[in-house]
C-alpha cells in the first residue's frame, strides 16, 4: 500500500508521498510514487500515484511518451494543455484506458487492478489546482472547505490535518502537518514505509521550489517526529478526567 497527502494552501501546495510497495511481509520494495514535469515559470504538475504499480506505472510511461511525441497536442500532452481541468482530464482518461487494459489480461484469472492518483499544479496565468482521480478516471478538485487531499492509508494521518490545515496556513506549517501525518501512518501501518518525498511548490512561480528525499535517518524527519510523540504525551498528562 502507500499514503500520498497533498495540500492546497493560499501560499502554494505541498506534496508528501512514501515508497514501500508490497505483495506480502516478505515482498517488500521501494518505488517512487512521486513525478514532477515542469517548465520553469510556464507550469509545473505534480503526480502522486497509489495503488497496483503495474496500472500506475504504465500511466506514467504513457503520460511522458504523450509529452516527447513530436506531433503532441494540448489533447494528449500534459505539458501543452491550455489549463490544470485539461491537465487532469488528460491524465484520468490515461489511467482509466490503463487500468481497464490491465484489467482485461487480469480477467481470467478474477482479479482486478486499481489505482488513483493525486495531481497538482499550475500554469502561468491560471490558478493553482489540486485533484484527486479515482479508479475510474473521474476526479474532484480541493477547495477552500476540504484544502487537502490523500490517497492510499489516509486513515491515520487525517485526524491532525483536520484539525491543523486551513486555507490560510502557511507553507512552512502546511509542510509540518504534512510530516506529522506521515510519521502517524508510518506507527500505525507497516505497509507505508520510508524514506518519503516532498514537493513544495511557490504559489505563482510556476515551478517546484522544494524537492526532497527523506531517508530514514533525516534528522529534521526525526526531530519533528520525537517532537511531536513528546508533545502528544505531555497532553495527554496534563488532560484530567
Amino acid at each position: 500500500m502507500t499514503y500520498c497527502v497533498g495540500l492546497l494552501l493560499k501560499a502554494g501546495i505541498g506534496l508528501l508521498s512514501d515508497t514501500r510497495t508490497n505483495a506480502g511481509v516478505d515482498n517488500i520494495s521501494t518505488y517512487r510514487k512521486m513525478f514532477t514535469f515542469e517548465v520553469p515559470g510556464e507550469r509545473v504538475i505534480a503526480i502522486m500515484a497509489a495503488g497496483s504499480l503495474s496500472v500506475t506505472q504504465a500511466t506514467i510511461a504513457r503520460l511522458r511518451e504523450a509529452i516527447d511525441d513530436p506531433e503532441a497536442t494540448s489533447d494528449t500532452s500534459i505539458m501543452l494543455a491550455h489549463n490544470m481541468l485539461d491537465v487532469v482530464t488528460i491524465i484520468g482518461n490515461t489511467l482509466a484506458d490503463v487500468r481497464a487494459e490491465v484489467d482485461l489480461k487480469l480477467a481470467a484469472t478474477h482479479q482486478q487492478a486499481s489505482a488513483s492518483m493525486i495531481v497538482a499544479g499550475q500554469r502561468r496565468g491560471g490558478e493553482m489546482r489540486l485533484y484527486l482521480i479515482y479508479p475510474e478516471g473521474n476526479f474532484i478538485a480541493a477547495t477552500e472547505d476540504t484544502p487537502f487531499l490523500q490517497i492510499g492509508e489516509h486513515k491515520y494521518g487525517k485526524p491532525i490535518l483536520d484539525r491543523v490545515v486551513r486555507p490560510d496556513t502557511s507553507l512552512s506549517d502546511g509542510q509540518k502537518a504534512a510530516l506529522l501525518s506521515m510519521d502517524s501512518t508510518l506507527r500505525s501501518n507497516l505497509s507505508v514505509g520510508m524514506p518519503l518525498d516532498l514537493a513544495v511548490i511557490p504559489a505563482d512561480r510556476c515551478e517546484i521550489g522544494t524537492l526532497k528525499r527523506i531517508e530514514r535517518d533525516d534528522p529534521q524527519f526525526r526531530a519533528v517526529s520525537d517532537a511531536w510523540a513528546r508533545t502528544l504525551r505531555e497532553g495527554f498528562a496534563r488532560i484530567e478526567l
